[in-house]
């Protein structure tokens, strides 16, 4: 039987050890069921959220409220 190895999201290294490998996250896939997101045990409290998609709603956000023609601008 084969062993399966992960990667650590927080310092990219090889995590060799199954005892040593923690879940931190799961990750949605575009056409899939996703996968899950490891951590060596000592970096498990270090992983961060991916920051992308807040950035891309913020800007999506930004450009609705200064457009032209804006909800909000019609009202009054």
């Amino acid at each position: 039987m084969t062993q399966t190895l992960h990667v650590c999201r927080y310092c990219d290294g090889l995590i060799t050890e199954p005892e040593d490998a923690v879940a931190v996250a799961h990750e949605l896939g575009m056409s899939g069921p996703g996968w899950t997101v490891w951590a060596h045990r000592e970096h498990a409290h270090l992983v961060k959220p991916d920051e992308a998609p807040i950035r891309i709603l913020a800007r999506v956000l930004v450009a609705k409220l200064t457009s032209p023609d804006a909800a909000w601008r019609k009202e009054s």
